[in-house]
This record gives C-alpha cells, sequence and structure tokens, in this order.
C-alpha cells in the first residue's frame, strides 16, 4: 500500500454543477482505496492563505451526499490573484509564499485543483515556485479548456439552456415572437451552439463565427414567407455588435462584465424586421442546480483518475477526456491557448446542415 499520504483538494474559479461529485470521488478513491488522507480546503487558495490554514478533513460519510448537489460544498473565489493580492490598505502583494506556507502546514503531500484555464495557469505558477505537487482537474461551464473534449460544469450548463429554449419555442410561437436568449461564454460559444442544436433554435450565435444583423433579419423574413411568425436566437454573451465591440455593464463598484448583447440584437433586429422581440439572459442560472447523469460521470471518473496519478507521483498535469477515456496531458500544454468552437468543426456543421443560421 505504501505510506499514508495527506491530500488537498480545492475548487478555484466560478462554481458550477459538478464539483462537489469530483470532491467525493476523491474522497472515496483516496480514502477507500489508498487509506489516504483528504484535507478540503476552503474558498480555493484563500484558504491556504489564511491562518491557521482554513481546511476540513473529508471521509466518505461526510462526502457521501454530495453527489447531487451543485455549487461547491468548500466555497470558491474567482477574485484576487495571489500574485497580485488586494489588501484592506489598498495596496498588492504577493501572497504566493503564505500559499505555499499554507500548503506545508497541512502536512500535504499533492494538491488536486478543480479550475478552468485562468485559475489552473495560478496555480500551476504557484506550485512551480513552491516545488509543489499539482494535479488539476478542468472545470469550466465554457468547455474551452484545452486539450479535453469535456470540462465539469458545460453539459448541466447546456441542459439548462437547452431546457429554455424548449420552454420559450411555444410561448414565442403563441405571441409570433422573435425569442432571444443570452447566455454565458466568455470567451467560447461552445454553449451557444450545443444547446441551440439541441433545442431547436432558428439562429446561433458565437463569437468564433462573425455575423450581419442584415443576415440574421433576412432569416427572419424567410421564415415568415414561410409562414413562421416566431424565431428563437440564441447568443454566447462575448458575441460582439455589428461594429466589433465587446457589450459590458459596469456595476457601482466599477466592476465590468460581459452582458447585454442580448438587448442589443433585440433592439437591432426589431428596427429592421419589424418583429416584436424579447430577451431571456440565463446569466448565473446556468451554473446552479443539480448536476446532469454525464456530469456526474465525468466528475467521478476526473476524481478518481487524479488520484491515481497522485499513486503514480505523476505531477504537473491534467486529467482530460478524450475518445471516451480518462488520460492526463501536461498542465503545462492544457493552459496554453482556449479551445474555441472549430469553424469546420462537427457542429458547425451539423447546424448548417439543420438550416440553423449562424448569422454568416
Amino acid at each position: 500500500m505504501g505510506e499514508q499520504k495527506c491530500i488537498g483538494i480545492l475548487t478555484s474559479g466560478g462554481d458550477c454543477a459538478g464539483l462537489n461529485a469530483v470532491i467525493r470521488a476523491v474522497v472515496h478513491r483516496a480514502t477507500g482505496t489508498y487509506n489516504w488522507k483528504v484535507m478540503g480546503i476552503r474558498q480555493a487558495t484563500n484558504g491556504l492563505m489564511s491562518r491557521p490554514p482554513q481546511a476540513i478533513p473529508l471521509d466518505i460519510e461526510k462526502v457521501d451526499s454530495w453527489l447531487t448537489i451543485g455549487g461547491t460544498m468548500l466555497g470558491t473565489t474567482n477574485k484576487g490573484n495571489p500574485f497580485a493580492f488586494p489588501m484592506p490598505d489598498g495596496s498588492l502583494r504577493d501572497r504566493s509564499d503564505d500559499i505555499i506556507e499554507g500548503y506545508h502546514q497541512l502536512g500535504l503531500d499533492a494538491l488536486i485543483g478543480i479550475g478552468g484555464d485562468g485559475s489552473l495557469a495560478i496555480l500551476r505558477k504557484i506550485a512551480q515556485h513552491g516545488n509543489l505537487n499539482l494535479v488539476a482537474i478542468p472545470k469550466t461551464i465554457d468547455n474551452d479548456v484545452g486539450i479535453t473534449e469535456r470540462s465539469i460544469g458545460f453539459d448541466t450548463a447546456v441542459n439548462i439552456a437547452t431546457e429554455a429554449l424548449d420552454r420559450l419555442h411555444f410561448t414565442a410561437a403563441s405571441h409570433s415572437r422573435v425569442m432571444i436568449v443570452e447566455v454565458m461564454g466568455r470567451d467560447a460559444g461552445h454553449i451557444a451552439i450545443s444547446a441551440g442544436i439541441s433545442g431547436g433554435a432558428d439562429i446561433i450565435l458565437i463569437p468564433e463565427i462573425p455575423y450581419t444583423i442584415s443576415q440574421i433579419c433576412a432569416q427572419i423574413r424567410d421564415r415568415q414567407d414561410r409562414g413562421k411568425n416566431y424565431c428563437l436566437i440564441i447568443v454566447a454573451e462575448a458575441v460582439r455588435t455589428e461594429e466589433g465591440e465587446l457589450v459590458m455593464h459596469t456595476n457601482r463598484l466599477g466592476q465590468s462584465r460581459l452582458g447585454g448583447i442580448g438587448q442589443y440584437l433585440a433592439d437591432t433586429i426589431s428596427e429592421c424586421s419589424g418583429a416584436e422581440t424579447r430577451v431571456t439572459v440565463l446569466g448565473h442560472i446556468q451554473r446552479g442546480g443539480t448536476p446532469s447523469s454525464l456530469e456526474r460521470l465525468i466528475a467521478s471518473a476526473f476524481g478518481v483518475a487524479a488520484v491515481d496519478l497522485i499513486a503514480e507521483e505523476k505531477y504537473d498535469c491534467m486529467v482530460s477526456w478524450q475518445k471516451r477515456e480518462v488520460v492526463s496531458v501536461p498542465l503545462e500544454d492544457a493552459i496554453a491557448k482556449y479551445r474555441p468552437v472549430e469553424f469546420d468543426g462537427t457542429l458547425v456543421k451539423t447546424a448548417r446542415g439543420l438550416g440553423i443560421c449562424l448569422g454568416d
């Protein structure tokens, strides 16, 4: 069996469905198979910065009911770069050494980090700086982490967006309206194109494919000419205006976030087509709720595989879903560049083959 290890696990970046299923799988494999200890770290790297470090021991009894729970029971954060961490006096401080010290104070032999490309890049930099043993698990509803076909959170987000289209289909038809659904997708249109095909959208707009308003209005008029006086449009939040500008909104704290492309399209389309338009912004609804069965399956496979990599002492790598298998890939390669929707890929070809307008 070898020596008893103590491993830590944290969730970083935005929350999503499936995170607790990963944690559950890690605990099952680590404690049940290898007789290791598992420490759940609170609030991502913030927990390792705290003194004493904020972490809780995890065992099978504690996590066994977590399979179906959304969000993350450990908490997370997507604010504050540890290398330039905002302090109470307004200054920025490099706190990476505090995180490394927290790792050692907990007596960890390895760390499993669950995050998107941004979080994983930070974790890798810290691990390299402190010579920490890191294994990564990809998590993002946007599904844009490199070298993996699936990331935790994506399938559930697509299911929620698909259900929204299903529900809006009937009210659009009843009122002869153009219904626009704005979904998340900071850099890539994976949610929009997957849900758009599954939910029977008439128009799918993604940041990878430039569009024109005239083409969208032509599609709407063509449907009207064929006796279909309604239209379903799904758009990723990162789609730009026709002039090439990102649509952002800024809160009272001065923080800017993507959002508003749906309303921009509604106003522009109603002008050129005369159609009555309505906008639904799904926002964080896509992050919440019970994880889908596929989500739980992949989360479980990722969790078990990550623990096995630690047992094999294979670090600085990420678990990846490829061709119905979990494999490990170099973390450096996985975060080197994000994975967009391929212009000539299967989903784009499928959408075009179904007569769905992609705006171009």
